[in-house]
Parts: structure tokens; sequence; C-alpha cells
């Protein structure tokens, strides 16, 4: 048996076990920490000039994604993908003065929080195979 399957047969496990309210309570206490780890990049790499954009980060509801529950972290503000990725900084006229690098606050709040998410996600299973009594 690889790892893939043992940790999707986990997973499964999980979800079995009170219709999977512990694996959604997980995800959801996971993505808040993310959504935090997120506002924090953002509070310090951010101007305060940028509209709504630190009361637009978000943490969605959890979520079936290929099979696999999931949640994620977001923003709803219209110029995100600007502050995230960069633009080409424009005048009213439409002359080019230069590009403005991108923040990457997501893609770095996503790094940043990978290592914290495997702990959480053993210490979960760990406590799921002890509700179970496998240990």
């Amino acid at each position: 048996m690889s790892l893939n399957q043992l940790s999707k047969d986990l997973l499964k496990l999980a979800n079995s076990i009170n219709n999977g309210k512990d694996a959604k309570e997980f995800l959801r206490k996971s993505g808040n920490k993310l959504k935090n780890k997120t506002l924090n990049i953002a509070k310090v790499r951010v101007n305060e000039n940028t509209g709504n954009y630190l009361k637009s980060i978000k943490r969605g509801k959890v979520y079936d994604f290929k099979g696999d529950l999931a949640v994620r972290a977001y923003s709803t503000a219209p110029h995100a993908h600007l502050i995230e990725y960069g633009h080409i900084k424009k005048d009213r006229t439409g002359k080019e003065h230069g590009f403005q690098r991108g923040k990457h606050i997501f893609t770095t709040a996503a790094k940043d929080f990978e290592d914290e998410f495997y702990k959480d996600t053993e210490k979960f299973i760990d406590d799921v195979l002890m509700k179970t009594g496998f240990k």
C-alpha cells in the first residue's frame, strides 16, 4: 500500500466518523489559520491606501475538490489580483509609467503555512485513530 493510498484511506475514515464533521471542523480551523497568516503578511507588505483590500481577505467554505475536502483563503476585492501579481502603471491618457511588482501575499502565506498544516494534520490523524481505537 502506498503512502498516498494510506492518507486517502485515513481521510475516508475521518469522513465516516460523525459524518465527516471532525474533518470539516479541522479544515475550517486550518482555513482560519491560513487567513490570519495571509492578513499578517498583507499588513506588512501592503500600503494603507489599498482600499478595502485587508477587509476583503476571507476564508471560504469547506468544499469537495476532485473527491477530497478543501478550503481556501481568498480576497473579494476587485483589485486583489493586481496587488498579488503586479500590473503596468498607466496614467489617465494611457501612457505607461513602469511596472508595479506584485506583493505575492497569498503565495507566501501558503508556503509559510505548509509546515504548520502538516503538523496539524498529523495531530488530527492521531486524534482520529485514538477515537477509533487503533492505537
